[in-house]
């Protein structure tokens, strides 16, 4: 008798006392993000790293209280090397679905980084049911996607700008410089990949035709030129006033030092990548004083004191990994996407897709970049105000190695500088 009473307390105290672990162990069950995207390349290194601390952040304070239980962010990461030259689509898509599948994550964040990749791969996206908050792809193609079947591509988010929105920044910036200096003579050369071509190609329809520029030539190029000079060349003997560069491969930088070497009375007023943080004066040896650079997010690289969130942003990224932010494209919103993630499952109190999409598209966050909110494309909206939109910046680097914002008016603090050898019209 007495060791059935045993044998029976025995097996009351471990029921009660898996009883009492139950709710214990479920909050220690991270919920899982994916970052796939291209980590070999600057915005998809910078874009992980932003997604890394915003989730220590929130680990910090307790997790994320899903249902009233507390739970960790946990991160795993793929590289898809589809911003590298010759890989081909099929192969960045093999790895996006074999994160999806291997680590099951709740939600993905960054992405695939070439537009082609993303296209191709909401298919997938939408088969696993994952949503997703895109930070580098850019094509509104996905947009018009997701248009076409809404039901079925609702999982996919952006919070970066797309070139809709950046061709929007660009035509202003050039609208400014026609205002300052009567300049209406333009040289365009762009990457020749989906995004870049689709920005050269806005542009010039919607604003450079429009506004009567002569748009005196257009050259693309494949990832990995690293010789521009011809089309400097041209530009030179054509009598360019302005040459609007849009590229993101790393050698695009040799294009502003060939423009400085070469002389070339031309504003340079568009985006290369490489010259967007403060490491590129040293890069390029103080050879790109006077060139312009379009910062597609505000806080991604630069801040600017009137959204004190970015600079905030901005000084934390340094003491965390003992380096200043370079990317102008992609860290900023993956900051805010990893928040956004985090305050949509909280409202859903669920982890079920549906619900967490359901409440990214009521997302009205101000932040780093300014207000985010998503419209019927689930694009975030980009404008002017950071009171009401996110914002993107155009700065110039001036002769001293500083940058300073120029564009737009609600968080300029410099005006443009032409280089030497071209005077103004007015």
């Amino acid at each position: 008798m007495k060791q059935k009473l045993f044998f029976t307390s025995l097996v009351l105290f471990a029921a009660l006392t898996w009883l009492i672990m139950i709710p214990t162990a479920l909050a220690a069950e991270p919920i899982v993000i994916g970052v796939p995207t291209s980590l070999g390349f600057l915005e998809g290194k910078e874009a992980h790293k932003a997604v890394q601390m915003a989730v220590s952040e929130i680990n910090a304070n307790g997790g994320v209280n899903v249902a009233g239980m507390k739970r960790p962010l946990k991160v795993v990461a793929a590289d898809l090397r589809d911003a590298a030259p010759g890989v081909p689509v099929p192969e960045a898509l093999l790895g996006l679905e074999k994160i999806i599948l291997e680590k099951k994550p709740t939600a993905i964040l960054v992405g695939p980084f070439r537009s082609e990749a993303l296209i191709a791969g909401m298919d997938i996206i939408a088969k696993y049911r994952t949503p997703m908050l895109g930070t580098i792809a850019m094509s509104p193609g996905s947009e018009k996607k997701l248009k076409q079947n809404p039901e079925k591509y609702k999982y996919i988010f952006r919070t970066c700008l797309n070139a809709v929105h950046l061709v929007k920044y660009l035509a202003g910036n050039m609208a400014l410089i026609n205002k300052q200096f009567g300049f209406n003579k333009v040289y365009i050369m762009h990457q020749d990949v989906a995004w870049a071509r689709a920005t050269a190609g806005f542009v010039k329809k919607m604003y450079f035709d429009k506004a009567g520029w002569q748009v005196l030539g257009m050259e693309a190029y494949p990832t990995g030129t690293s010789d521009f000079s011809s089309a400097l060349m041209k530009a030179r003997a054509k009598g360019a006033q302005v040459i609007m560069p849009i590229f993101d491969m790393p050698q695009s930088g040799i294009l502003v030092k060939q423009w400085k070497a070469m002389r070339i009375p031309a504003l340079m007023a568009g985006f290369i990548s490489p010259l967007a943080g403060s490491d590129a004066w040293k890069i390029f040896g103080g050879k790109i004083g006077g060139a312009m650079n379009s910062i597609f997010e505000l806080g991604s690289a630069i801040g600017s004191s009137r959204v004190p969130q970015s600079v905030a942003f901005i000084n934390k990224y340094k003491r965390v990994y003992k380096k200043s932010l370079q990317a102008g494209h992609g860290p900023a919103p993956a900051y805010e996407s990893v928040y956004i993630l985090a305050e949509a499952i909280e409202r859903a109190g669920s982890l079920d897709p549906d619900a967490i999409v359901a409440e990214i598209e009521k997302t009205n966050r101000v932040g780093v970049m300014g207000r985010v909110r998503y419209d019927q494309g689930h694009q975030a909206i980009f404008g002017s105000d950071p009171q009401q939109t996110a914002v993107g910046v155009v700065f110039q680097w001036t002769e001293d190695g500083k940058r300073k914002i120029v564009f737009p008016q609600s968080v300029a603090e410099a005006k443009i500088q032409l280089p030497p050898g071209l005077k103004s019209l007015k």
